[in-house]
């Protein structure tokens, strides 16, 4: 909607409101009244795949840590975000699981909706940096320890579909509400067709680290690019994906299966080195992180709003760029409350300039960036 208003009242959106009702409408004088002077007004961002932000990790099993991530994430548009646990032996993950999940209702910027683990049951073939030891047989016991220690509060799990075990582990996601995500995995065709017949219909960043399209076997990606039923996630900072491969995403994909992530590695916007992610020295150059031993990809140096600039220089419009970082991972994780400017939905705004400057950001109705009011340089 062009030249709109939007009101929020006790952390909810209360109406939407064209210009012309906003003008005949009559508000008490205590209401406070933000002009954006034109600048677009956004759901805030929901990023479900990231690790670390601005020199704090999962890694870190910290409180403190992840509650850092929480207070410079909203600053960058974020006002929700799935923190991403990394596989490690079973104590070190437990460990990671339950400090990341003890920081949830304690949050200063954008909300922990919930955990993402990417692992342990992943593919030795389609490691990328995860390291193999930290790599496990499907094991019951363990997945039921996990679930233990996060509190229940496992939203999202990547896993490789063609592993033994696998549809025990996805019945069991069903029965959890945990959205499995095939990645990290060598599936061929057959397997992710068994995979998604038990529930497994998200892919974690699509074309990296899964079986490769061939015309003799679809594997991992051709199945996610054949089923209109699979969503997907995807890295949008250019160098994950080439920009052309999105073309093809958006005219093979239904719109609402394309989910924006960052895939954040902890020295994410972090000032100053050396770097570390996973435990790993990692060096930025070509626009991401490398593994510093091999150069090998390490993971992203990608902010959700510069995601959506990408997107939109890659040839979706603007109101799709954005639906990819909002709506549609609201859906797909079944954050009913997120994602839309609607009554009845969360009071999560952010507003950004034509030069994707973040310049307010709003959640649940708390005012936590103000670029007007504060003066400050906008990110």
């Amino acid at each position: 909607m062009e030249h709109c208003a939007v009101l929020l009242e006790d952390g909810m959106v209360a109406d939407v409101f064209s210009q012309r009702r906003f003008e005949q409408k009559q508000f008490p004088r205590e209401v406070q009244c933000i002009d954006v002077q034109g600048a677009y007004i956004a759901p805030g961002f929901i990023d479900t795949h990231i690790h670390g932000f601005g020199g704090y990790g999962t890694e870190d099993a910290s409180v403190d840590s992840i509650r850092e991530m929480s207070r410079l994430l909203v600053q960058y548009g974020v006002t929700a975000f799935n923190p991403t646990v990394y596989p490690g032996d079973y104590e070190q993950m437990l460990a990671a699981v339950a400090q990341t999940a003890a920081a949830m209702g304690k949050e200063p910027g954008a909300r922990i909706m919930g955990l993402h683990l990417e692992g342990p049951f992943l593919s030795a073939a389609r490691l990328g940096v995860q390291k193999p030891e930290t790599l496990k047989p499907v094991n019951m016991a363990f997945m039921e320890q996990l679930w233990e220690a996060s509190g229940g509060h496992i939203v999202n799990m990547t896993v490789a579909p063609e592993i033994k075990g696998m549809r025990e582990l996805a019945l069991y996601g069903i029965k959890k509400g945990i959205v499995l995500q095939a990645g990290h995995t060598d599936a061929q065709y057959e397997h992710m067709v068994e995979g998604m017949q038990a529930g497994i219909l998200h892919a974690t960043h699509l074309f990296n680290a899964m079986s490769k399209l061939d015309h003799r076997n679809p594997n991992a990606v051709g199945a996610v690019l054949i089923h209109p039923e699979m969503s997907c996630e995807i890295i949008a900072d250019g160098y994950h994906v080439h920009p052309d491969l999105f073309k093809l995403l958006k005219q093979d994909k239904p719109l609402d299966k394309i989910v924006l992530v960052t895939d954040g590695l902890k020295p994410t916007e972090q000032a100053g080195g050396p770097f570390f992610a996973n435990g790993q020295e990692v060096v930025f150059h070509d626009g991401t992180f490398h593994r510093k031993e091999d150069d090998v990809i390490a993971g992203s140096a990608l902010t959700m709003i510069q995601g959506i600039k990408n997107l939109v220089s890659f040839g979706f419009s603007l109101e799709d760029a954005v639906k990819t970082a909002t709506y549609n991972p609201a859906q797909v994780m079944g954050y009913r409350r997120k994602g839309a400017i609607i009554p009845g939905r969360d009071g999560d705004i952010t507003v950004f300039d034509r030069e994707f400057k973040v310049l307010l950001v709003i959640a649940g109705g708390i005012i936590k960036k103000n670029c007007w009011e504060s003066g400050e340089s906008c990110v």
